[in-house]
């Protein structure tokens, strides 16, 4: 392999490594290079000729592959094509190393994939296969955060803890969340009697509304995002971060969400940093409370083996293989799209494709 090829290799593989297990932008990657080898649709010296329809590539695999499609912005799905990313003339390289090799390139892609997920197969067998008499959260947590391959997916699997426990205790605890309006304020109620009867459910005979209380998960956000991960019907918004902080992180947690009730979920050692840029830049006050990662591993304990485990302990893990099954579709299978490929048929030493781990 010569040092031009080489140093594109370094680049795809880097991006491999900084992907998350859906590994999206490496597979935008392994799509142009099929269309410019099969279809030789791809001008590879002029970006627009695949900017945008190497993303309807993209998605046409990963919704039979994956279940889905990447719902990050348009801008961060470009950053792939970035200098510091896999640019058009490293793209270039790949390609024409591709077509050297007969899709060696595209194959060591998807190899990398389905090695990724081996890897998080083996991860989730920890909750899958676990009983609330054995479970542990840390020894779960720690799957993800020891394997290079899982620790992009880290705050996922945070978002999926967090829900978890926090949605079983809230209807365990048959939570209820009442609206009312003052007994002064009923002229104001007459006059907007419809945006009363439509929004807050309440009408001038109707003066309260209760309704069970709830916790949401936004859903699927991207690596670049600072904003909501949950929220609640009764007021707190929830941001789970288990990322070092700095000032303008810290600020961009606070500024994106439109809340003066925030939970802020963290690692243990990352609590008084964020307390201190919290204050740092005045913002504190809009903090709620700070859950670490030692608070749930203690709600976990008490839920799956404390006193109320009997009443607690199998829904919370239902809740997390339910949620972990939306945010990591497992592949039993290759898809059609990807089998009709034959990547099992290239044997290229160079690129070290492990064509047994294709599928």
């Amino acid at each position: 392999m010569d040092r031009q090829v080489l140093k594109a290799k370094e680049a795809l593989d880097t991006l491999i490594k900084k992907s998350r297990v859906h590994l999206y932008k490496p597979i935008q990657i392994g799509e142009i290079l099929y269309h410019s080898r099969v279809y030789n649709d791809v001008d590879l010296d002029d970006l627009e000729s695949y900017r945008k329809t190497s993303k309807h590539w993209r998605d046409d695999v990963t919704i039979v592959l994956l279940g889905r499609v990447c719902n990050s912005s348009a801008r961060f799905q470009d950053d792939l094509f970035n200098e510091n990313a896999v640019p058009p003339r490293i793209i270039k390289i790949l390609a024409e190393e591709n077509e050297r090799t007969g899709g060696a390139v595209e194959a060591y892609i998807y190899s990398r994939f389905t090695n990724k997920h081996s890897q998080l197969a083996d991860a989730l067998a920890k909750c899958n296969n676990a009983t609330k008499e054995d479970f542990s959260l840390t020894s779960f947590i720690s799957a993800f955060r020891d394997e290079p391959g899982l620790k992009r997916s880290l705050d996922k699997v945070y978002e999926v803890i967090v829900y978890s426990l926090f949605s079983t205790l809230v209807e365990s605890l048959n939570l209820q969340v009442e609206v009312s309006v003052d007994g002064d304020k009923l002229d104001i109620l007459k006059e907007f009697r419809d945006f009363a009867q439509m929004v807050m459910c309440l009408d001038i005979n109707v003066h309260k509304s209760k309704q069970s209380a709830k916790v949401y998960r936004v859903g699927v956000t991207n690596a670049a995002d600072r904003g909501l991960d949950m929220y609640s019907n009764w007021g707190p918004a929830i941001q789970i971060k288990h990322l070092s902080l700095d000032v303008e992180l810290a600020e961009s947690i606070v500024t994106s969400i439109a809340s003066d009730r925030i939970v802020i979920v963290c690692k243990d050692a990352e609590k008084g940093v964020i307390v201190s840029l919290l204050t740092q830049i005045g913002w504190k006050s809009r903090i709620q409370s700070i859950v670490t990662e030692n608070d749930l591993v203690n709600w976990y304990e008490k839920a799956l083996r404390g006193k109320y485990a009997d009443i607690l302990g199998d829904t919370l893990l239902d809740k997390m293989r339910t949620e972990l099954a939306k945010e990591f579709p497992s592949i039993d299978e290759t898809p059609e799209i990807i089998r009709s490929r034959h990547y099992e048929r290239i044997n290229n030493p160079e690129w070290k494709v492990n064509t047994l781990s294709l599928f």
